[in-house]
């Protein structure tokens, strides 16, 4: 249940609060006084698109709140979005002049997804056309479903996933046909590729190392050059070098080892010097006949090299892509070497999909089958009590092709005079009628929910006595969920548990409106304004209490 609805800057309306009973509550007013921006906080509260220039002249933001009560079920489904100590849901809505909207959950910020979720759980809103909606083939259908029953709304949900997975089913079939048209010639590029690639066997380490190679070839006789030189000079093959010398010269170190400490340490470190002259020489000697590499060998490598960057511009153009390639071609081939038996298991599938769809189909046609009667007939009897005497009501089933929600097709029948043949709803029904069709469908398929029902006006094309049976109707909705409905019809309007005002101050600048509740002397001045006469009119305030004191 809503227990409070607040606006503030929301075009004619500075700062409003809608404190609502349970029951039916009517909002009145003259027409342009501001019903409609009413209706349109609701809808923002319900994640609507806020209309261009809603916000006030004048004001930074338009804002909207509604104070619901708070069920333990809704309480669990959201979870960690509530606070624990919560003990009502607030949903709110700030609109900023600029157009940028932002949406509150219980003071936290929230996406209008989530907004739209919450609110719909709570609130439903028929909008001035809305019973036009019952001339959409779909809308009929949702109805016929609802007066099923729970268990209906289950087929549905199964029937919706299983043409969903017949659908995949479908579509894999087709690319499997269609890959299977062009196998052999993908078959034969794929195989002469990876034949290409595996015979290269290419590897970064290998394409790493042949670089440093060709580098070290290209200037051997640089390198064999200058470590021979060194080489030379440590160790000559004839005559004494440096390090010959470096030996010769620690010899009178070690006669005076011992007798200074200091000096010990020094000829130490010459000993390693002499020693580590003799391995850079022999290092140096092995290094040059290294480098008597065997002939060709710099030819091939470039060779090599140019294979490996051959692989790599064609495939990508690294030897990384080369080798992502090259796995992504083995899965390929797997796929099209294995395309005949996928084909099979393919559309093995798809029947059995299809099987599935076909039969949940069949169940929901067995039920709509057989609650159409009964919807028509009890709608029939409402329709009745609605001032449509002798009206008759009829639901046709129809076979069309599956989709989400079955093979069936519905249409609404009506025939608004006795013996007259008849017809779809949306050709046969005035504005007037279809809104009483409406609500005699919302008192017989109600989904069983006690969500707030909103009515924006529904009592459109209806007036005299036609108009006081749709109060009681609606009223009798009211019996055990709330209704707020947005009204000009002072028979409608008597009937309110609670009453509220909407007036429009044109002398202020911008125009101003207000929304009163009002007590029972005040209701009674409302309907007489609503009857179209002055308030002295004795007549009209007669009537007007007539239709309170009926109510």
């Amino acid at each position: 249940m809503l227990h409070e609805l607040r606006v503030e800057n929301l075009l004619l309306i500075e700062n409003a609060e809608l404190r609502l009973a349970p029951g039916l509550n009517v909002l009145t007013g003259e027409t342009g006084a501001g019903k409609t921006v009413l209706a349109h906080a609701l809808d923002l509260l319900l994640g609507g698109r806020p209309r261009a220039g809603i916000v006030r002249p004048g004001a930074e933001e338009a804002y909207v709140e509604g104070v619901f009560e708070l069920s333990d079920e809704l309480r669990t489904h959201l979870g960690e979005r509530l606070p624990a100590d919560a003990e009502e849901l607030i949903l709110a809505r700030r609109v900023a002049a600029e157009g940028r909207t932002r949406a509150l959950v219980n003071g936290r910020s929230a996406t209008v997804g989530e907004l739209r979720e919450v609110a719909s759980a709570m609130l439903v809103f028929y909008g001035q056309h809305e019973h036009r909606k019952l001339t959409v083939a779909s809308a009929q259908l949702d109805i016929l479903d609802g007066f099923c029953g729970a268990a209906q709304l289950q087929r549905r949900a199964a029937m919706a996933a299983a043409h969903m997975r017949e659908a995949e089913c479908e579509q894999r079939l087709d690319e499997l046909k269609a890959l299977d048209g062009a196998r052999e010639r993908e078959l034969d590029l794929l195989q002469f590729e990876l034949a290409e690639i595996d015979e290269a066997a290419p590897s970064e380490s290998e394409q790493e190392e042949l670089l440093s190679l060709r580098g070290k070839l290209a200037h051997v006789e640089a390198l064999r050059s200058a470590a021979f030189s060194a080489c030379e000079t440590l160790a000559p093959e004839d005559g004494e070098g440096v390090s010959a010398k470096i030996a010769a010269a620690g010899n009178g170190l070690d006669g005076v080892s011992g007798v200074d400490q200091q000096l010990d340490e020094l000829s130490s470190r010459w000993q390693s010097l002499a020693i580590e002259a003799d391995d850079l020489a022999a290092e140096l000697r092995r290094y040059c006949e290294t480098l008597g590499a065997e002939p060709g060998l710099l030819e091939k490598t470039e060779e090599r090299l140019a294979l490996l960057d051959r692989l790599s511009r064609k495939h990508g153009g690294s030897i990384a892509d080369v080798l992502a390639h090259a796995e992504e071609s083995r899965q390929r081939l797997a796929l099209l070497t294995d395309a005949e038996a996928s084909l099979g298991s393919a559309a093995a599938e798809l029947a059995e999909a299809t099987a599935v769809s076909a039969a949940l189909a069949a169940e929901l046609r067995a039920a709509r089958t057989a609650a159409a009667p009964k919807l028509a007939e009890q709608v029939s009897a409402r329709l009745d009590e609605l001032a449509m005497v002798g009206a008759s009501f009829a639901v046709d089933l129809n076979q069309r092709e599956g989709g989400p929600n079955g093979a069936d097709g519905v249409d609404f029948l009506i025939a608004t005079n006795q013996g007259v043949p008849a017809g779809p709803l949306r050709e046969i029904a005035s504005g007037g009628e279809l809104s009483r069709v409406m609500l005699a469908l919302l008192g017989v398929a109600n989904d069983g929910s006690k969500r707030t029902l909103v009515f924006d006006e529904i009592d459109a094309g209806v007036g005299g006595k036609t108009a006081r049976v749709v109060g009681e109707r609606l009223r009798s909705l009211a019996g055990d969920r709330q209704i707020l409905c947005i009204t000009h019809l002072p028979q409608i309007a008597s009937l309110a548990d609670r009453h509220f005002s909407i007036d429009k101050d044109s002398a202020t600048d911008p125009v101003l409106a207000t929304v009163t509740e009002l007590r029972e002397p005040q209701v009674v001045g409302e309907l007489v304004r609503m009857l179209g006469a002055d308030e002295d009119d004795s007549a009209a305030l007669r009537h007007a209490r007539e239709l309170r004191n009926a109510a």
